[in-house]
């Protein structure tokens, strides 16, 4: 069966094109270690909650927009295979490669599908 990693992150609008960018380059390299798909998008209707939602999620900022992302993967085997060489390779060195948003506010977390129609 398969398995999925998704991520709530904010980025600043000013970034979007560099966003764009770095996903362009990083996500080709997940594929490379396994998954099957990389989706990345862009907040377009992203309404206010009365207890939570997305932006408080994030602490998304009036210059910022929420962006959802996923990662398909055959199985956990291969997401925890390739997730670890993601974290080992030099690519993703943070110092040569920053990315364009605070990853300290992003949510992540795997999930294993239960019902796909």
């Amino acid at each position: 069966m398969s398995y999925v990693d998704g991520f709530v992150l904010a980025v600043p609008n000013a970034n979007k094109q560099a966003f764009l960018d770095f996903a362009g380059k990083f996500d080709p390299i997940f594929k490379e270690f396994g998954a099957l798909r990389v989706v990345e998008c862009w907040g377009d209707d992203v309404p206010d909650g009365k207890q939570t939602d997305f932006k408080r999620a994030v602490q998304c900022k009036d210059d910022e927009t929420v962006v959802f992302s996923w990662i398909e993967w055959p199985d956990k085997e291969t997401r925890d295979a390739g997730m670890k060489k993601m974290m080992e390779d030099p690519r993703m060195d943070p110092k040569t490669n920053p990315m364009p948003l605070d990853g300290a506010r992003m949510i992540y977390g795997g999930f294993r599908p239960v019902l796909d129609i």
